[in-house]
C-alpha cells in the first residue's frame, strides 16, 4: 500500500505584539513547522520610555518615585538600587532600624513578585482557581504597604538616601506578624492544588529545560538560574542590608525545567517569610534614617540642625551631589540581578545611569527553550521566565 507523505511548508507567524502571560507589550516572530516551533525571533521596545536618560536629568529624590515602573511586580526593588547605588558612591551609612525596616519590605515586595507570578502562570496552563487565592493574599501584603508608605502598589517612594522616608506606623508590625503567620498555611495550599496534580506536572516536568552551564553562559539570574542547579543569590553573596544577620537557605533545583522554577519560587515565599519573621522579632530601635541618627548622637545644638546639611526633614537636601567615582551595585530581585551602573561627577544629577535589569538577560534564552517545542508550550516557557518588560525596555 503507497503512503503518502505530506510536505508543510514552514510558517512565520507573528505572535503578538499582544499580552501572552507577562505585563506590556511584547512580539514574538515564530516560524513553525506545523505545531513545531522550529525559530522564534523576541521582538521588544514596545515599552521603552528613556529611563536611563530621564536619571541624568533627575537629582535622587527626583527619580526616586520613576524607578517602580521598570518592574511594577516588584517596585521596592527597583528604589533599593536606586539608593543603594548612590549610598554606596558617597559612603553614606544606614541605621540599623531602617537597614530592617528595608529588609521587611523588600521580602514582602519578593512575596508580591512571586505571588503574581504564580498566578497567571497557572492560569496560562489552565487553572482558574490560585489565580483568585494569589491576589487574594497580595491585597493584604498591599494593605501593609499601604498602611506603611501610603500607597499600593508601585510609586511608594520609601527608600531614601540614608534610610527609609518614615518610620512604620504604630501596630505595623504586629500586622505584619499576622499576615505571616495566615499567609504560611496558604502557601501549603497553594502546593496542595498544584504540585501534584497530574494535569499540571505533565504541562510543566521535561519543559523549557535550561542546562546549568547554559544558564550561566546567557548570563541568567535569580529562580531561573536557581532552577538549573546554580546557587548563586545576590543577598548571600554580596553581603547588602543586613540579610546575614537571618537565618535562611538559598532555594535551588536541578532539572532546570518549568517545574524546577515553580518549586524554586514556592520555596522562596517560605523562606522570605522566615526573614520578615526574624526581622519583625528583632527589630531594633532607634533612627531610621541617617540624619536622625547623627542628631540623636549630637545633641540639639549641633550642625545637624542647622540648614545646610545635606539631609533637608526625611529628603535628600537639592544640594546633595553624587561624588566623582563610578560604582556597579545590585540587588537580588524577585527575578534575579537587578544592578545599577552609575557615574558621579560631583553634581546633584549623575553623569551616567545604566539599568542592568533581570528580565532583559533571562529573555536571551527564550528563543533556545522554545525551539523544537510546541506552539501550545511557548505560554508556557514565557511564563516560567517571568518578564515584565517595563524592565525590558526600559
Amino acid at each position: 500500500m503507497a503512503r503518502i507523505e505530506t510536505k508543510t511548508e514552514p510558517m512565520v507567524i507573528n505572535f503578538g505584539p499582544h499580552h501572552p502571560s507577562m505585563h506590556g507589550c511584547f512580539r514574538i516572530i515564530v516560524t513553525l513547522d506545523g505545531e513545531d516551533v522550529i525559530d522564534c525571533e523576541p521582538v521588544i521596545g514596545y515599552l521603552h520610555r528613556g529611563m536611563e536618560k530621564i536619571a541624568e536629568n533627575r537629582t535622587n529624590i527626583m527619580y526616586v518615585p520613576y524607578v517602580s515602573r521598570w518592574d511594577y511586580y516588584g517596585g521596592m526593588f527597583n528604589e533599593a538600587v536606586t539608593v543603594n547605588a548612590v549610598e554606596k558612591l558617597a559612603n553614606i551609612p544606614i541605621p540599623k532600624r531602617a537597614s530592617y525596616i528595608r529588609v521587611i519590605m523588600l521580602e514582602l515586595t519578593r512575596i508580591v513578585n512571586h505571588l503574581l507570578w504564580l498566578g497567571p502562570f497557572i492560569g496560562d496552563i489552565g487553572a482558574t482557581t490560585p489565580v483568585f487565592y494569589t491576589l487574594r493574599e497580595r491585597e493584604l501584603i498591599l494593605d501593609l504597604f499601604e498602611a506603611a508608605t501610603g500607597y499600593r502598589m508601585v510609586n511608594n517612594n520609601y527608600f531614601r538616601i540614608g534610610g527609609v522616608a518614615a518610620d512604620v506606623p504604630y501596630g505595623w508590625v504586629d500586622k505584619c506578624q499576622d499576615f505571616c503567620d495566615y499567609f504560611l498555611p496558604k502557601i501549603d495550599e497553594y502546593e496542595k492544588l498544584i504540585t501534584n496534580n497530574p494535569i499540571f506536572r505533565r504541562r510543566v516536568e521535561g519543559i523549557g529545560i535550561l542546562a546549568r552551564e547554559e544558564a550561566i553562559n546567557w548570563g541568567i539570574s535569580g529562580p531561573m538560574l536557581r532552577a538549573s542547579g546554580v546557587k548563586w543569590d545576590l543577598r548571600k553573596v554580596d553581603h547588602y542590608e543586613c540579610y546575614d544577620d537571618f537565618d535562611w537557605e538559598v532555594q535551588c533545583s536541578l532539572s532546570g525545567d518549568c517545574l524546577a522554577r515553580y518549586m524554586v519560587r514556592i520555596g522562596e515565599m517560605r523562606e522570605s517569610l522566615k526573614i520578615i519573621n526574624q526581622a519583625l522579632q528583632k527589630l531594633p530601635g532607634g533612627a531610621y534614617e541617617n540624619l536622625e541618627a547623627k542628631r540623636i548622637a549630637a545633641g540639639t545644638k549641633s550642625e545637624w540642625n542647622d540648614y545646610d546639611y545635606q539631609y533637608i526633614a526625611k529628603k535628600v537636601a537639592p544640594t546633595f551631589k553624587i561624588p566623582k567615582g563610578e560604582h556597579y551595585v545590585r540587588v537580588e530581585s524577585g527575578r534575579g540581578e537587578l544592578g545599577i551602573y552609575v557615574i558621579g561627577d560631583d553634581n546633584p544629577f549623575p553623569w551616567r545611569w545604566k539599568i542592568r535589569p533581570a528580565d532583559f538577560n533571562n529573555l536571551q534564552a527564550l528563543p533556545q527553550l522554545i525551539r523544537g517545542q510546541k506552539v501550545a508550550d511557548i505560554f508556557v516557557i514565557l511564563g516560567s521566565i517571568d518578564v515584565v518588560m517595563g524592565s525590558v525596555d526600559r
